[in-house]
């Protein structure tokens, strides 16, 4: 098992002796409210069609981890300068590292580290936090901001954050990933966005790569988001390209619309024939809609329901919501269609939806 392990894993000894082997792309960090580039996150790249976790992996095997970082941060705090302006970089370490000397080193590099963004990797555990906060506190005292990634992981990663008190507080993947169809996930990202809001941090939404991930943390109001959705890494500081800026505005013009039921619309498959996975709208020759194509909570078994209610977005939440419970028992529970004047089909509301909402703004 050992020697396929180490088959698998380059050697990181050659990258070192030539530093030009490690290039850096930069993926853009998107202020969702202004639909503008807030910042880019520096990521490695390596030769070969090995990924970087395998390198930084093949460094740690050599004990060779805060080299191989110390040549990432050194070549990101060197484009400092070349950054557009109201942005700033956002530099990965690993905090166990943090303090070597390579490390160390590197950032020293830079005395200024202002519009820099020191990002904590890898939750592992730490066996001293308090070092960890002091050497965050000596980077804060240089100008640089800290950032705490994949919050919301495991118990290690909320032990960090609140110990370290971050600037900027980084959604772990797994609770971004699909949060549209799935309220926990919301639920845990709307309670780590309170806690980042108690800690005068922002919170940013990372690996948003659908329209409807986006949708659910615009209505969330989380500040930051990053993602191929929005923007891929490249080897130059990009803009936003301008159908992602009508979309982020459309998203969060969307979400801002507290009062009406807009902002809680979830987007629906649409079919004009049976086979379809629940939840979906089976439509008519002119897309008009049909039936619901639903599932039993209980049972799994999949069933159709007549459209019960039909809103435009404009609707109200509360005077929605109302009328959903005074449907038939049958249907009382079922989806909301929203449609648009002409009748298309523009998304479904849940009734767990329309009650939050509900709930808020009393």
């Amino acid at each position: 098992m050992l020697g396929a392990r180490t088959r698998v894993l380059p050697d990181c000894r050659p990258l070192l002796a030539d530093p030009d082997d490690l290039t850096l792309v930069f993926q853009p960090i998107v202020d969702l409210a202004a639909a503008t580039v807030a910042g880019y996150e520096a990521l490695a790249r390596f030769p070969g069609t090995a990924g970087p976790d395998v390198w930084f992996a093949a460094a740690a095997e050599a004990g060779l981890a805060a080299e191989l970082e110390s040549l990432a941060i050194h070549k990101a705090l060197d484009v400092v300068p070349d950054l557009p302006a109201n942005t700033f970089l956002t530099v990965n370490v690993s905090p166990h590292i943090l303090g070597s000397a390579p490390v160390q080193d590197a950032l020293a590099t830079r005395p200024d580290l202002r519009r820099v963004v020191v990002e904590l990797t890898e939750h592992t555990p730490v066996d001293d936090l308090a070092l960890l906060r002091r050497q965050c506190d000596e980077l804060r005292e240089r100008g640089a901001l800290i950032a705490l990634d994949d919050a919301g992981s495991g118990y290690s990663g909320l032990q960090q954050l609140a110990a370290l008190r971050p600037q900027v507080v980084k959604l772990d993947r797994a609770l971004v990933s699909d949060a549209d169809a799935d309220p926990v996930r919301v639920a845990l990202a709307e309670m780590l966005g309170e806690f980042a809001g108690r800690i005068d941090a922002w919170l940013l939404a990372e690996g948003l790569e659908t329209p409807a991930e986006l949708a659910a943390f615009a209505r969330l109001g989380v500040p930051l988001g990053q993602g191929w959705l929005l923007g891929r890494p490249a080897p130059t500081f990009q803009p936003l390209a301008p159908d992602v800026v009508t979309m982020v505005r459309s998203q969060v013009a969307r979400a801002r619309l507290t009062d009406s039921v807009a902002s809680l619309l979830r987007p629906v498959r649409q079919t004009e024939g049976a086979g379809e996975l629940p939840p979906a709208v089976l439509v008519g020759p002119q897309g008009e809609p049909v039936a619901l194509v639903l599932a039993d909570l209980r049972t799994a078994e999949v069933y159709t329901a007549p459209v019960s209610l039909r809103v435009h977005p404009s609707a109200d939440v509360t005077e929605t919501l109302q009328r959903a419970l005074t449907r038939p028992p049958a249907q009382r529970f079922d989806p909301v269609l929203c449609t648009d004047p002409a009748g298309s089909v523009l998304g479904l509301l849940r009734i767990e939806d329309l009650a939050s909402a509900a709930r808020k703004s009393r």
